[in-house]
């Protein structure tokens, strides 16, 4: 399903007036001459306002540097060399000349404007370059496979290139090798959208979170407004994203937190899944909406046979289980089956999983999203005829008794899980979002996610790794990531291994120690406390920093927030 709709964005077919990349040049020009988040809104909506509503789904893409949307698992796979490559070809000119100016700039859309600068009175002829033919051709490119691939993925880009002028192949460049640099985020692109076409950005927000997809939002709210976004719902085969948690300071806090009595259930430490059944069809999504019901078909084959409704969405968590023990894996452990795309029924032997359901949010094709979750858990109850230590309810308790939630809670940790989680009983399902009406109560500080956004490599026996990485947070007013620190312990040699082999494909510039990463792999980090740094662009540093994990699970998109470092800095400082 996830392949089909990226298809049906591939094929856009622009029946209005088709624009000139020109345009769209002038505004990444715009938005780098500003760092005020307002104004970087303004100029993206006034772009909106002028765009071809059949346009929009490229653009909303194209403005925060992206191609594909975050469902998509598909990837360009154009390295630093790719692109030098073409640059040379292109321009005519020696790589080595062309690797020069990069360095000098330090940013390889630099690099390309000022190597097309001096060229611009000699071999290139500029065409009148279109937004459709930049986006037509960059979606052929992870088409190109085998023999050849790299020059039929030098071709494209050259076309492109040598139609552009210096200033469009800057952002061409920064296009292709992620790095825009412009600011703009989906938050951004959410609130430019509500101003464009006059509408709340809270219903923007609601209507994204059903359909995972700005340029969709934008092309319905220009065309119909309002009316055409509150009519907006989930779709079986289309992933929402899940409803987050907030953390608790302790099991009475968080009774208090949800009107003096909750639902507590058992916290896990595994892979969060949504299940999508239509009839004999399953498909089963993580928490980035990858779809996993290929790596899990033990999964699919149980919710066929447990799922007592032709229409469903569910929502649950896979454990690994150690088949001797049967005792609950490590994360990491569980990690290897979902990257696996090959031998997945050795796997399966390996690492079975145990699979512990605790919300739905559709059933026979109605939303219950609004529902209250007391009302939810029995229809889940209603539809479910599970199989004892494979597919099953996750253990719950209603109580306002902190003594009896905190007997739930010890035996979870008895169980090796990691706490339990607590809910308000007459809260909706609210997707994307993290709430207060859902807290989570484990027994250590709170963990935080973040992106590798560059590395150090290591000294000695550890040389041919990376040995030490720079932490990312997200700065969702710039839709950048900024440096919070950096880590190099609870890494073993096969994770250093691992990590260098995952990482280098995302290397977007090198220098003689260190390398700059596209964010792309999400880490779980545990630390001492959070301080307040002047060195770090995020203003705070991690003190004594381990990896606890590796999120496989887990995009840029999932990675924490600027606010929440800063949340968690001044809870602590109380």
């Amino acid at each position: 399903m996830l392949r089909l709709r990226l298809e049906n964005i591939n094929k856009v077919k622009i029946k209005a007036k088709v624009m000139d990349y020109s345009k769209l040049a002038e505004v990444y020009t715009q938005l780098e001459g500003t760092t005020k988040k307002l104004e970087k809104r303004d100029i993206v909506a006034d772009f909106f306002k002028i765009c071809p509503a059949e346009q929009l789904p490229i653009v909303a893409l194209l403005v925060q540097g992206r191609i594909f949307p975050n469902w998509a698992e598909t990837e360009l796979g154009v390295a630093e060399n790719i692109m030098v490559k073409t640059l040379a070809k292109t321009a005519g000119l020696p790589e080595k000349e062309i690797k020069q100016e990069i360095r000098k700039f330090g940013d390889l859309g630099e690099g390309a404007e000022a190597v097309f600068e001096k060229k611009k009175q000699a071999t290139l002829a500029y065409k009148k370059l279109t937004i459709n033919k930049v986006y037509e051709n960059l979606i052929k490119i992870p088409e190109q496979s085998g023999s050849g691939a790299i020059e039929l993925k030098v071709a494209l880009l050259s076309e492109l290139l040598s139609s552009a002028t210096p200033k469009q192949a800057k952002y061409v460049v920064r296009t292709v090798m992620q790095e825009m640099r412009v600011g703009v985020g989906e938050g951004i692109v959410r609130e430019a959208i509500a101003l464009a076409f006059n509408v709340e950005p809270g219903l923007v927000e609601k209507a994204h979170n059903v359909t995972n997809d700005f340029g969709e939002v934008a092309k319905i709210a220009k065309k119909s407004g309002k009316a055409g976004l509150e009519k907006l719902k989930m779709e079986l085969g289309r992933p929402l994203k899940p409803m987050l948690a907030q953390k608790a300071k302790g099991i009475e806090e968080a009774i208090k937190d949800m009107g003096g009595k909750a639902a507590f259930e058992i916290k896990f430490d595994g892979m969060r899944i949504q299940i999508h059944k239509k009839g004999d069809e399953v498909t089963v999504f993580t928490r980035r909406l990858d779809n996993v019901s290929r790596q899990f078909p033990e999964i699919v084959e149980y919710a066929k046979k447990c799922l007592k409704a032709n229409k469903c969405i569910v929502e649950g968590e896979a454990v690994g289980t150690d088949p001797k023990t049967k005792r609950p894996l490590a994360f990491q452990k569980l990690s290897r089956r979902i990257k696996r795309k090959y031998d997945i029924e050795e796997l399966q032997k390996e690492i079975p999983v145990d699979v512990y359901l605790f919300d739905i949010m559709m059933l026979d094709g109605k939303s219950l999203v609004e529902t209250a979750f007391e009302e939810r858990r029995k229809k889940l109850e209603s539809i479910v005829k599970g199989i004892k230590g494979k597919f099953q309810f996750a253990d719950q308790i209603v109580t306002g008794n902190a003594k009896e939630a905190e007997k739930l809670y010890n035996k979870a940790l008895k169980m090796g899980h990691e706490g339990v989680m607590a809910k308000n009983l007459k809260s909706p399902y609210t997707p994307g979002s993290r709430v207060k009406h859902m807290e989570k109560i484990k027994p250590e500080m709170e963990t935080l996610d973040l992106a590798i956004i560059g590395a150090l490599w290591g000294e000695g026996r550890r040389k041919k790794w990376m040995g030490s990485f720079v932490l990312g947070v997200k700065d969702t007013d710039r839709g950048e990531f900024v440096e919070v620190g950096k880590v190099a312990t609870g890494l073993t040699d096969a994770d250093l291994e691992e990590l260098t082999k995952i990482l280098t494909p995302n290397i977007t510039e090198e220098h003689i120690k260190r390398v700059e990463l596209m964010p792309k792999v999400i880490v779980e980090v545990g630390y001492e406390e959070i301080q307040r740094s002047p060195t770090y662009e995020s203003g705070f540093a991690l003190r004594f920093p381990r990896v606890k994990t590796i999120r496989t699970d887990k995009g840029a998109e999932d990675a924490d927030t600027l606010d929440k470092v800063e949340r968690l800095f001044n809870m602590q400082k109380k």
